[in-house]
């Protein structure tokens, strides 16, 4: 059975958030031309895993292959077991891609691995499914790369389809910024500097520079250095993996925030799509992160028994939200309330252990 707007909800168990503007039609219509562009090797590859996104992934595929991007590339994409036809709709509309599937959601990061372990480009573009990527993008951030060997990795500015900045890059995550983010320290206001700082304080969105960590949802990086380092942790299923690699290449190579090369993210639809596995797997992502980057034992403790602590009482608040957004029949908001509760419901219930034995 196909997702759609109006199914969604019944088959997947959540509230889509369905794009309102698809990418126009006549871009799509260029795609069958893109077919016949030159054979020259690629010089990028595009790397994009796949869960569920079918009308997302059409958009960013269409962009890619309808717009003039100004350099040879080729585009892999790894689907991970969706059930919305995506890999079909890429298989009949997109015949130049190449195409993975797998028989489970093996995650973002070993997805990654997959599609770069059979890329051809001398530079990898690890990219998300609901991105949209403008004319020449390419082409600029392969001259980037080939004007500063020196780049382990390279991120554009993110915007979102409004127009509205994302946070493209941050500083290394510590604990205590990260312990802000429940609700014990948020209402006491605690750490609420460490955690500001960790976020915004140093985002300049103008301003090329190095930075900590890149965002994930569209990262360039020569294949290899992919290589040498061995490429995305598998360790991790669903967040903190761009964290990871961007401490583990800045070690030896420049991580380049590039403001001059934007694409327009919308952000946050895969994890909506499948709160019970993005929710618990992202908090034992950040555990995963802060042992592969030296914090100490107390500190990775304290952090896990904090949000131990902290999720019976946030699934509790959170019921009471929704309760009152059902009452003031704020049906939008209740169902991004309801995405939550599940997410917490799933991580008390099922993988509560597994974030204690991380």
């Amino acid at each position: 059975m196909e997702v759609t707007p109006d199914n969604a909800a019944q088959i997947l168990h959540v509230r889509v958030p369905w794009p309102t503007e698809k990418l126009p039609r006549s871009i799509h219509d260029r795609v069958s031309q893109s077919a016949l562009q030159s054979i020259a090797p690629a010089v990028i590859s595009v790397c994009i895993p796949n869960w569920n996104c079918k009308q997302y992934l059409s958009d960013c595929l269409a962009s890619l292959h309808g717009f003039d991007q100004g350099v040879p590339f080729e585009v892999i994409v790894v689907d991970n077991a969706s059930i919305d036809g995506a890999a079909e709709m890429v298989e009949d509309e997109f015949p130049q891609v190449r195409l993975i599937r797998n028989e489970t959601n093996r995650g973002f990061a070993i997805a990654s691995n997959q599609a770069a372990d059979r890329a051809k480009g001398k530079y990898l573009f690890f990219l998300n499914n609901d991105t949209i990527i403008p004319p020449g993008t390419l082409a600029r951030l392969v001259d980037f790369a080939e004007a500063h060997p020196e780049a382990g990795l390279i991120g554009p500015r993110i915007q979102d389809p409004q127009g509205r900045l994302q946070i493209s890059y941050r500083r290394k995550p510590t604990v205590a910024a990260l312990l802000h983010r429940t609700m014990v320290f948020r209402w006491s206001g605690l750490l609420k500097r460490v955690y500001y700082d960790y976020r915004r304080t140093s985002f300049e969105s103008n301003e090329l520079k190095r930075v900590d960590a890149l965002m994930g949802a569209a990262v360039v990086m020569p294949r290899e250095i992919y290589k040498t380092l061995g490429g995305w942790d598998p360790d991790f299923r669903f967040g903190g993996e761009d964290l990871e690699l961007s401490v583990r290449v800045g070690k030896n190579r420049a991580v380049y925030y590039l403001p001059e090369v934007e694409i327009t993210h919308y952000g946050r639809i895969s994890s909506r799509l499948n709160v019970t596995f993005a929710a618990p797997n992202v908090v034992i992502g950040y555990i995963h992160f802060f042992r592969k980057t030296g914090a100490n034992r107390i500190s990775i403790l304290l952090y896990k028994l904090v949000v131990t602590l902290d999720a019976p009482v946030h699934l509790a608040c959170k019921l009471a939200e929704y309760a009152w957004r059902k009452f003031t029949r704020r049906e939008e908001k209740a169902a991004k309330t309801r995405l939550m509760i599940q997410g917490l419901w799933h991580f008390l219930r099922r993988d509560l252990l597994r974030f204690w034995k991380t």
